[in-house]
């Protein structure tokens, strides 16, 4: 079984994509998602989030959630704003934020090489989470929330992805947050050949975001085939979207802690001293390199600049900022041991900038806020090549694919 596979897309149809897309389900709350839909009838946010036509107070897993869902897919599909693809075809997305771009490829990827490892993971999930995309996946007979792949470095497919979009785009729409989502279908067959020849020739991939939806997809497989689906039947595959590690974009998982554990503020900043160099700064401090972090509390920011000997080299996981900063400060000073469950900590998102940060502190809501140095892809790789997990909220990946560009019907 090949890697990836073309398949045919259940998409917006023409001049309809702006009414369509709609930011991925997991990043908005319900009340988000309501106001986001306010006024569009076609937003696929009917389809990712459709406890929002349903009473506010119902439970969101709710078998009617996962029933209306369904009808808002077919409600869309009646109504001309969904249509399939005649045939099976590979696509390319393009993202574009500011001067940000990062073009990818659109596939059907194989489950059976995500259960092998091929497809590699670098996070736990959650069951209840991969129940409700279970759930979601069967209810709607589609998987609509596409996975976010790297790929290895591969002139030759850039070169054909590049091929591809020298002409004019399928679609071109831009979200209500400025972030522009174009599409083109590819239609060479020659070059749909080689892009399946040259991923298939990559000894992994790797999932940036998505890992609840992988491993949804994996149980569903698993379920069909119980039920005597074949190795090449729809559900044996699952919708992603890879684009090259150079062009992906992590922006840094900050956080902020509610209390000093006891301590005053200077008394907090005398533990950090021997950790490295500290030193206040009068401008906000967004760390240049690993190893160097952002410190603000009481209305100051401070670099600090860990010692070399406290960074390992030779271990993948222990190396990254989100568990030298677990490691240093935040268990042996603050308490924390647990980042999952510990209501003493939050976690902001790189895309609220710096002054996000400050905000939190500032309101009085938390004590103090650490700004890191984001996660590298090289040491995402890393970490999912030794098999290991990194830590919560390691990575927050920018711009995000929306849903409702391409669905991927295994019904």
């Amino acid at each position: 079984m090949t890697l990836i596979r073309p398949f045919a897309a259940l998409r917006p149809a023409a001049g309809r994509a702006g009414e369509v897309i709609a930011p991925p389900y997991d990043v908005l709350s319900a009340n988000e998602a309501r106001a986001r839909a306010s006024g569009k009838p076609w937003s696929f946010l009917h389809v990712s989030k459709p406890e929002i036509d349903l009473p506010p107070d119902l439970d969101p897993h709710d078998d009617s959630v996962y029933a209306q869902a369904r009808d808002n897919l077919q409600r869309m599909i009646a109504a001309g704003v969904l249509s399939r693809d005649a045939a099976p075809a590979y696509y390319v997305y393009r993202l574009t934020m500011g001067r940000h771009v990062q073009t990818g490829l659109v596939a059907a990827a194989s489950v059976e090489a995500y259960d092998a490892n091929r497809i590699r993971k670098h996070e736990f999930t959650r069951p209840d989470k991969e129940d409700d995309r279970v759930r979601q996946i069967e209810a709607v007979g589609a998987q609509t929330g596409p996975v976010l792949l790297a790929y290895p470095d591969s002139q030759e497919v850039d070169g054909l992805l590049a091929r591809v979009t020298a002409a004019p785009p399928d679609a071109d729409a831009t979200a209500d947050d400025g972030i522009r989502h174009t599409l083109w279908m590819v239609r060479d067959e020659a070059v749909t050949a080689q892009l399946t020849r040259c991923v298939d020739a990559m000894p992994a991939l790797y999932i940036a975001d998505g890992h609840h939806r992988s491993a949804a997809a994996s149980r569903v497989a698993a379920a069909r085939r119980s039920r005597g689906e074949g190795p090449d039947g729809p559900a044996q595959r699952f919708l992603v979207v890879a684009f090259p590690r150079d062009q992906m974009q992590i922006l840094p998982y900050n956080r902020v802690v509610a209390d000093l554990h006891g301590m005053s503020p200077d008394a907090f900043l005398d533990a950090l001293r021997p950790l490295g160099d500290l030193a206040p700064s009068a401008d906000a401090v967004s760390p240049a390199v690993s190893g160097e972090f952002g410190v603000y509390l009481r209305g100051q920011w401070h670099r600090l600049r860990l010692h070399a000997d406290r960074i390992p080299q030779d271990d993948p996981v222990r190396r990254l900022d989100v568990s030298l900063l677990a490691e240093h400060v935040l268990e042996p000073l603050l308490g924390i041991t647990d980042p999952r469950r510990d209501v003493r900590i939050d976690f902001v998102g790189g895309v609220r900038g710096l002054e996000g940060l400050q905000a939190r502190v500032d309101s009085g809501g938390m004590a103090a806020a650490f700004a890191l140095y984001p996660t590298q892809m090289a040491d995402l790789m890393a970490v999912a090549d030794a098999g290991e997990v990194m830590p919560p909220k390691s990575t927050w990946f920018e711009p995000k694919l929306a849903d409702g560009m391409a669905s991927l019907v295994i019904d």
